[in-house]
């Protein structure tokens, strides 16, 4: 965990946009940072690779023109990322922001790379690349059931805990079980970190009916963007951790035979859905959570504002 003690920055204010997927939060956050003169820093995880915009519903190249971003569309698809490498990357940025704003947004919905950064997250070791390349050829070779034995073996605490379907967390898990010689769990020790700047965490909010319509439509205007083509571009690295997701993995599917493209399009729109109502599930567990019902007679923008102005 990576522990900042409070300076003078504490007149520093950092502003969390975060809330289920689909639901208008880079628009949100773009003409946020617009008003407050300021930066936006990624929490999403995937759009953190190259080559894959449409399907991570990256920024646009617009949006970009309009505010700075940081930690998009930064590395390669069989590059190693985690919520720990987040945080440390998201630390340095903000000491670089705040001395040209008072502020600073950090907007995205996965949930592990917020919580890095508002809360800490446990030191732990840096894996080896021998470790990792060879867990990585293992995974490959046995698949994601294999993965899921090995953890129950090396961490049985943590293997009850874990999201089985995160193989992303599961991966980290076993790596750091097999550089540290100690279960993860033994690791993970729940303290909070202090940063040196308030925090001002919301996730927007609205009927689920309207956040479950929005899902759908976004799938088909990623569609007609291209998001077939750009899946049949990296098919060939479906192996990949990072492609690893919804999306791509119902994608592929169709290209293997498996379903037809209505019946894949169907299964994305239903587990984008899923996915929104975990990242609900999840943020309703936060109290320092401040919602923002995008459907209210006050605009998110403004609601946001009058909290900046009475946290």
């Amino acid at each position: 965990m990576i522990v900042n003690q409070p300076t003078n920055n504490t007149d520093k204010t950092l502003i969390v946009i975060t809330g289920p997927t689909g639901i208008g939060k880079s628009a949100i956050a773009i003409e946020l940072a617009k008003r407050l003169s300021t930066e936006i820093i990624s929490a999403d995880s995937r759009q953190i690779y190259r080559h894959i915009p449409i399907t991570t519903a990256a920024p646009t190249i617009e949006g970009k023109a309009a505010v700075t971003h940081h930690l998009v569309d930064f590395l390669e698809l069989d590059s190693y990322y985690s919520a720990s490498l987040f945080e440390e990357q998201s630390l340095k940025l903000l000491e670089q922001i705040f001395k040209r704003s008072d502020y600073a947004i950090v907007c995205g919905g996965s949930m592990m790379y917020v919580d890095a950064l508002c809360n800490g997250i446990d030191q732990l070791p840096t894996i080896p690349n021998d470790i990792r390349n060879a867990l990585m050829d293992e995974h490959r070779l046995y698949g994601d059931e294999w993965l899921l034995n090995r953890l129950k073996e090396l961490d049985p605490i943590y293997y009850e805990q874990v999201d089985k379907k995160n193989i992303k967390r599961v991966f980290h898990a076993v790596e750091i079980c097999l550089t540290a010689g100690k279960p993860y769990s033994d690791l993970r020790t729940g303290n909070r970190a202090t940063r040196p700047f308030k925090i001002i965490k919301t996730a927007l909010t609205a009927p689920r009916e309207l956040i479950f319509s929005r899902i759908n439509q976004r799938v088909e205007k990623m569609l007609s963007m291209g998001m077939l083509e750009e899946a049949r571009q990296v098919y060939h690295l479906r192996h990949l951790n990072s492609l690893n997701t919804v999306g791509f993995k119902e994608l592929f599917q169709h290209f293997d035979g498996e379903w037809d493209l209505e019946t894949a399009v169907a299964r994305i729109q239903k587990n984008t859905r899923v996915y929104a109502k975990k990242q609900l599930t999840w943020y309703q567990r936060d109290n320092d959570i401040h919602w923002i019902d995008i459907t209210s007679d006050i605009s998110p923008i403004q609601q946001i504002l009058n909290l900046i102005s009475n946290p």
